[in-house]
């Protein structure tokens, strides 16, 4: 059985190399391996995204639950989205996490809903301590996802590939389930 964090209407599957193989041959060979209906469009993440976490999952499968998931609706057997880590706990004990939701299955609470799951999973790691996010430099929908999940503004930051972007973190004696 493939790895997968359950909330209350999500099941977000940890994927392995053979799924993000899949992901990367297109929507009908991913809605194939998955037994579920596919979005669409369902990511806007990019091909650069899956080809990376798998470049990182075929080195290191031991650290696959730090890397991609897919969010998949159970009322409706479809995937709608995609998210996780980007690699697992560094040295301070932070973790970051990102996540997006299919445009169709915005305003639901879903993205809150999957951002607790993948919050709740990293903490269940005794190793991590702080999980962070960041989102563009501005009030978004994201922000208000991580403001319900708990995370605090930390600070703005220049990054070299997306401009000013806002840090965002939760630590472990805070959060609350």
């Amino acid at each position: 059985m493939r790895n997968t964090i359950e909330t209350r209407r999500l099941l977000l599957i940890s994927c392995d190399e053979e799924m993000l193989r899949a992901v990367l041959s297109g929507d009908e060979v991913i809605a194939k391996l998955l037994n579920v209906n596919v979005a669409s469009p369902w990511t806007e993440a990019g091909e650069a995204a899956f080809k990376f976490s798998l470049d990182k999952i075929s080195s290191y499968p031991e650290d696959r639950k730090w890397w991609t998931y897919l969010p998949v609706l159970k009322e409706e057997n479809i995937l709608i989205g995609s998210g996780g880590y980007k690699g697992k706990p560094d040295a301070d004990g932070m973790v970051e996490f990102g996540y997006e939701i299919a445009g169709a299955y915005r305003n639901r609470g879903l993205a809150t809903e999957m951002a607790r799951g993948l919050i709740e999973h990293a903490f269940e790691n005794p190793e991590v301590k702080i999980v962070r996010a960041h989102t563009l430099a501005e009030e978004n929908a994201s922000v208000k996802v991580l403001r319900k999940c708990g995370l605090d503004f930390i600070e703005e930051i220049l990054d070299p590939e997306d401009g000013k972007i806002w840090s965002w973190e939760i630590i472990r004696s805070f959060q609350s389930k």
